[in-house]
């Protein structure tokens, strides 16, 4: 046998292995080492492109030196008006493109996540990339996680897609991008692997557990080789507060839980109230109201860190944290609820670190020994912010974890959750900011446990692979039928269209008859909840499977096969 033999051998079993074994094992809902060994990949993927725009957005940085501008005298300074260049930046990239694609960010994912099964176009990715560089660039009040999140699940999404996965495993795939791409960005893995489990999965099942996992390492791997490993916040001092302060700090959760509620609550209204303006009259507000508080208040722009900066300087004047704070709220709500691209735990973690520092400054004026602790008392507040405004408690915990490299704020920090979070989802109905922004943009993302199960499992876990299909042919099929013993039978009709054959008993007399029952089809990567819907209006028939075409038949589900699998607790 030739090389190019041998070559054209190994080519056809790796496309048969892909065809055929491969989408078995990962059609069930199983743990595998194909799954992982796709998570490895994909995650690295979806690591580069976001090391692509942290690179570029570290480019940009040596141009504009946004870290290393001097507050002293912004109104002289050219750089005041980046918002205003940014805002028309997003506008003209926004215009370049089709308006079918500009809908971007973690509640768009979400959606996509919940009823497309994690699949999101290509084309919405150049948008989103350019238009966040752009919002990051020039100082808007945005954070890094939006686009890190959909940069990550577009990358894996559509890998998945070109490898012809299954629709459940292209769901699992998606998940392990945003994972690679958080973990990227913030170096902060499990981390990560909680934010997609509470926020983007929101339940927890093993067999998605291990690919995410793989994922996120590689994005914390990618990002400590070309940036080393930082942790960002590793520079505020953290003290471990005595018990006796736990009072104080549970009063201070009631007032970060009043505050993260009043700041959800007007984001959405500025969301609902500018979503039938003109793109370019939102953009350019957005940019004019973060130019002003930038000239005013320079520190309470960009993603956060600034205003960290100030909370954790020594001795900071009250009367200038509580107007950097609202300053931040300000250009935050126009930025985000204005349709500036980017992400908005950067800017929770600049307004908590800002409400934690005037709390431990203004309990000094009670308590003089709690001054010391003004670091602990700012993360708390930067962790409080973030789980109670995504509401994704453990999330905030974990990512404060890790970003201050610091276990002394584990305690505290969730003594002080549980009564901020009561406070603003039991007395402030507050709901996650994600669900209310999908809410308004109208889109869907609640699904019916028994859809939710059956979306988990591929339709080659189920298909009956022992069927007959015969061509149209009047005078042979009840020999084939009676030949069939108990498989499935077929027919190709004259259009080419599947019918299912059966033989009917008539109890009024003493005869039978074949009918034939048209049946739908659906490719072999499609999941059962697409079977469920197929066949609920009827509560009968069968839908064959395919493989490439239509006219490659692989396999055959029935309802009952279907109700037997809901009943046994397989899904």
């Amino acid at each position: 046998m030739t090389v190019r033999a041998k070559l054209i051998k190994l080519r056809q079993g790796i496309h048969s292995y892909l065809r055929g074994e491969l989408r078995d094992k990962l059609s069930e809902a199983r743990t595998s080492l194909q799954l992982c060994a796709l998570a490895l990949l994909f995650g690295i993927l979806a690591s580069l492109v976001i090391l692509l725009f942290r690179l570029l957005l570290q480019w940009a940085d040596s141009y504009t030196h946004i870290q290393e501008m001097d507050f002293s005298d912004m109104l002289h300074n050219w750089r005041a008006l980046l918002p205003l260049i940014g805002a028309l930046l997003i506008w003209m990239v926004a215009a370049l493109g089709s308006r079918r694609y500009r809908r971007m960010g973690i509640a768009y994912v979400l959606h996509r996540y919940k009823l497309h099964y994690g699949k999101i176009p290509l084309q919405s990715a150049p948008g989103q990339f350019f238009q966040a560089l752009f919002a990051l660039g020039t100082n808007f009040s945005v954070g890094r996680e939006g686009p890190a999140i959909h940069l990550g699940a577009v990358s894996a999404s559509v890998l998945a897609e070109k490898f012809h996965l299954p629709d459940n495993s292209v769901r699992i795939m998606c998940a392990s991008g945003i994972a690679a791409g958080i973990a990227a960005t913030f170096n902060a893995p499990l981390a990560a692997v909680i934010f997609v489990f509470e926020v983007i999965v929101r339940e927890y099942k093993i067999h998605y557990f291990f690919p995410i996992i793989i994922s996120a390492l590689c994005g914390a791997v990618s990002s400590q080789l070309v940036f080393g490993n930082v942790h960002e916040y590793d520079s505020i001092e953290v003290i471990r507060i005595p018990l006796d302060h736990y009072p104080v700090l549970a009063l201070g959760g009631i007032v970060l839980g009043v505050a993260s509620a009043g700041f959800n609550s007007a984001l959405l209204r500025v969301t609902e109230l500018g979503k039938h303006w003109p793109l370019v009259a939102r953009l350019l507000l957005a940019g004019s109201i973060t130019t002003a508080v930038g000239i005013a208040l320079p520190q309470a722009l960009g993603s956060g860190d600034f205003a960290i900066d100030v909370a954790i300087s020594d001795n900071p004047a009250l009367w200038f944290l509580l107007a950097l704070l609202a300053g931040k709220v300000i250009a935050t709500i126009a930025a985000i609820g204005l349709g500036i691209p980017g992400g908005l735990i950067g800017p929770l973690y600049g307004m908590g670190a800002l409400l934690g520092a005037i709390l431990a400054l203004v309990s000094s004026l009670i308590f003089p020994s709690i001054a010391a602790y003004v670091g602990l008392y700012t993360v708390v507040g930067m962790t409080v912010m973030m789980g109670v405004c995504l509401s994704a408690p453990l999330a905030a915990l974990v990512a404060l974890l890790e970003l201050t490299n610091d276990a002394a704020i584990i305690m505290p920090a969730m003594f002080v959750m549980v009564p901020a979070f009561l406070t603003a989802h039991q007395w402030f109905r507050t709901e996650s900011v994600f669900f209310r922004q999908l809410d308004l943009m109208g889109l869907g993302y609640k699904v019916p446990p028994v859809n939710q199960g059956l979306q988990k499992v591929g339709v080659r876990a189920l298909m009956d692979r022992r069927f007959v299909i015969v061509n149209n042919n009047d005078e042979l099929l009840l020999e084939v039928l009676k030949r069939a013993e108990g498989r499935p039978v077929m027919v190709r009709n004259a259009e080419g269209q599947i019918e299912m054959l059966r033989l009917e008993m008539h109890s009024f007399e003493d005869a039978t008859t074949l009918s034939r029952q048209p049946m739908e089809g659906l490719p072999d990567s499609a999941s059962l909840n697409q079977v469920y819907e197929l066949l609920l209006p009827k509560r009968s028939g069968e839908v064959y499977i395919y493989q490439d075409t239509p006219e490659q038949v692989v396999g055959v589900i029935s309802w009952g096969n279907l109700q037997q699998q809901i009943r046994a607790g397989e899904v």
